[in-house]
């Protein structure tokens, strides 16, 4: 008889046929999945490792939404990035890159979003919400950036869990009608995005 425990050590399969087994190797099969979008693999380590952050081409094995902060803060009703992220996760169990100097989150979607769509992504436009695909890069942070810093370029808001795990579309549309009804009709009054504001902080600041 298998036990739960036993299949979670199944090994993972890469698109090379490459088995690696779950734990800190599935942070390599995903580092390895990511990579696989471009041809100069060691130039994007050393992104990574020089500036924690490697630009990798969107649209081939997936896409990304860009969400301002605001929609993203309306839904999680905090600006504290622990509070946002646990939202997130909640919500769309999938993929998500926070930009905190916008803030912008970059939910990662499946390759086709931009074109099958295209006609949501047209009317979230006046929201500032986008879709990104073929031509366009984004910055990827690397795999142990997963919470926010001061002075971090970006961070996983919630962390890829396997190769090819990515937000489903229609979450990531629910996600973006909710923050809009929060914010209400008239978008000539919505607020600018407010920084990201960690609690503790906050903590700090009052004492």
């Amino acid at each position: 008889m298998t036990t739960d425990s036993q299949r979670a050590l199944h090994p993972v399969q890469l698109a090379n046929g490459t088995l690696v087994h779950p734990g800190a190797d599935r942070r390599l099969a995903v580092e390895q999945w990511l990579l696989s979008t471009v041809r100069d693999r060691r130039m994007a380590h050393l992104e990574w490792k020089q500036h924690h952050v490697a630009m990798l081409p969107l649209g081939m094995l997936f896409s990304a939404v860009r969400i301002p902060g605001r929609l993203v803060q309306a839904v999680a009703a905090s600006t504290d990035p622990v509070d946002i992220d646990a939202v997130l996760e909640e919500t769309l169990d999938g993929p998500v890159i926070c930009d905190p100097y916008g803030p912008r989150y970059y939910a990662l979607v499946p390759a086709s979003v931009p074109r099958t769509w295209q006609a949501a992504a047209d009317d979230w436009r006046v929201a500032d919400v986008d879709t990104l695909g073929r031509g366009t890069y984004l910055g990827v942070p690397c795999l142990d950036a997963v919470s926010f810093r001061p002075g971090a370029a970006s961070y996983w808001s919630v962390q890829m869990p396997s190769p090819g795990a990515l937000c489903a579309p229609l979450a990531v549309a629910r996600l973006i009608a909710a923050g809009i009804h929060q914010l209400g009709d008239d978008r000539a009054q919505w607020p600018a995005n407010p920084p990201l504001t960690p609690r503790t902080a906050l903590t700090a600041g009052d004492s």
